[in-house]
This record gives C-alpha cells, structure tokens and sequence, in this order.
C-alpha cells in the first residue's frame, strides 16, 4: 500500500519541567492539528504535521516545599511543526478486511515557537523580555528552538478512505527555557537596574522564609523541559484501493 493520507486531530497538551517535577497531569490544555502521511508500504510511512497547544504550571501546586516557596508560574502557547518516521507493527493496508490497523511507533525532529507569560497584580506580562535569570539584554533565550519528537498510536480502519488515529506524542526539547526557569537566581538589584521594578519582581516571586537568593538555584539546567498531546484524528486515504481478489 502506498499513497497519501491528510486530515487533522484534537486532543489535549500538557508540559513537564522545572515548574512540575513529579509529573503531574493536573493542568491539561486543549490541542489541535493537521498532518500529511505518505505510505511507502505497509509497515513504513512519514508524517509531517502542524499542531497548536498550550501549557502552563505554578508552584501552588507542587507537594515540594522549596517549589511551594518560590512561587513561580508561566503560561504559554506551543505552535509545533514535524517530520516524523512511522513504523507499523502490523501489516496495514487501507480496505484490507485482515490488515485493517495497527499499532505503530515514530520518531523526527521537531521546531516550535513559545512565549513564556506570567500574571502578576492583574496584568500578563512576556518573561523573555525581563531577563528574569539576569540575562543582559540581547542574550535573551529564542522562543523558536527544536527537539525531537517520538511517541506511539494505534490506526484503525473505519472505511476504505476513512481511518481513525489515537496516538500519544511527546517531545524532548533542546531549551530548558519553556517554562522561563532554567538556572540560579539573579541579584534582584541587578535585575531591577536592567529591566524595572517588574521584571524585578517576577525574577523573585518567593515567599517566606524567601528563598530567592543570589547564586541559589531556581531550576534544574541539567535536565531540559518537556510537552506532549494526547490526540484522536480522522485521515483521508488518497491511494488506490485494492478490492480484494475473488475466490476461484
């Protein structure tokens, strides 16, 4: 079976990081896409796709207590791009009333864009833009960046044309800046010399006993941020479909 396959997707997005260390599921989003599939065979395929989600966190709801402290949170949105290698392990053929799905696995690279904002007194404010870990100006991390994508589905055939994807997609990222939380915290002074009383504020959100010091950790730069959707499509087969051979 070879040919193309385009349709979309809804699910849901979730983010995993220096602002959710344990994983929790607790702050999920809303998350949506199209792709674009060419078969190569029964087993062999390769995606590329558009999805929009969004993500955030706060300490609030962390069971640490230095996470409960430092009293930290972001928002943002994701809109991601990818390319990604399927490899079914079933035979699949479109029409096929033996080889009719598949579980399937993928792996590819993957660019995103992402803008760090947190809410502070009422008013939303972009965290790139202030330099909360004492970057000078100019050194401001890139909101566009890259990682890897991979992750795993299930293809079910509802029609000849029609078939049904559930899939799971996670994404190992090269930034630990998703969450605009990556190193130490800065001298808050210097901070509201470079950027304002604002930026100053939001770069040290802790509570007492504070533990905002300078030079003390804010997050773990040892380990980058993650996301991921959740998602259930529909596909559209544009091949040719092989009618199944008439027994003599």
């Amino acid at each position: 079976m070879t040919g193309w396959e385009t349709g979309g997707w809804l699910g849901v997005s979730n983010y995993f990081g220096d602002l959710n260390t344990d994983w929790r599921v607790n702050r999920i989003h809303l998350a949506g896409g199209a792709a674009a599939r060419y078969n190569f065979n029964d087993r062999l395929a390769v995606r590329i796709g558009a999805s929009y989600g969004r993500i955030s966190a706060t300490d609030a709801d962390s069971k640490n207590i230095f996470e409960q402290r430092r009293n930290l949170s972001f928002h943002s949105i994701l809109l991601d791009g990818t390319a990604q290698f399927e490899f079914n392990f079933l035979p699949y053929v479109h029409g096929h009333r033996d080889f009719f799905f598949t579980p399937y696995m993928f792996v590819g690279p993957t660019g995103f864009y992402f803008n760090p904002k947190a809410d502070y007194e009422g008013e939303t404010y972009t965290l790139v833009n202030l330099g909360t870990e004492g970057q000078f100006r100019g050194e401001e991390y890139n909101t566009f960046q890259g990682g890897l994508a991979y992750g795993m589905g299930l293809r079910y055939d509802l029609t000849y044309r029609w078939s049904l994807n559930v899939e799971w997609s996670s994404r190992k990222l090269f930034t630990d800046y998703l969450d605009d939380v990556s190193g130490n915290y800065a001298d808050v002074r210097d901070v509201r010399g470079q950027r304002g009383e604002i930026a100053a504020a939001l770069a040290d959100r802790s509570v007492e006993p504070q533990v905002g010091l300078a030079g003390r950790q804010r997050g773990n730069g040892k380990r980058n941020d993650m996301y991921m959707f959740l998602g259930v499509g529909l596909m559209y087969y544009f091949g040719d479909v092989r009618c199944p051979k008439m027994a003599n």
